[in-house]
């Protein structure tokens, strides 16, 4: 079992900067790639950004490329998303999740059901 929980979330204005943490509890979190996912009112659940088990990777959606950045730390059991140049279109719910890297091939990172554990989400508010 893995336990997620975000924080970092808050109100920020147009071009400004936040900076998500996820923690994740147990021994293994080495051994998982971790995504960040949000969702807006009304919208589905996006992909934001996916980092894999060796940081060896990462990988964006179009719309964030050059202004986040994820990265984790290990020893630490926490991922973290670098948020700059932040956009109203950015306001949403942002979540981690988790998912064995055994499991995770192709671009199944991009997948909110490849993965099988998810934080409870925390609110980023990008005001105009």
């Amino acid at each position: 079992q893995v336990q997620l929980v975000e924080s970092g979330g808050g109100l920020v204005q147009t071009g400004g900067s936040l900076r998500l943490s996820c923690a994740a509890s147990g021994r293994t979190f080495s051994s998982y790639n971790m995504g960040w996912f949000r969702q807006a009112p009304g919208k589905e659940r996006e992909f934001v950004a996916a980092i894999r088990w060796s940081s060896s990777g990462t990988y964006y959606t179009d719309s964030v490329k050059g202004r986040f950045t994820i990265s984790r730390d290990n020893s630490k059991n926490t991922v973290y998303l670098q948020m700059n140049s932040l956009k109203p279109e950015d306001t949403a719910v942002y979540y981690c999740a988790a998912r064995l890297a055994a499991y995770v091939t192709g671009t199944d990172y991009a997948t909110p059901t490849t993965y099988n554990y998810w934080g409870q989400g925390t609110q980023v508010t990008v005001s105009s």
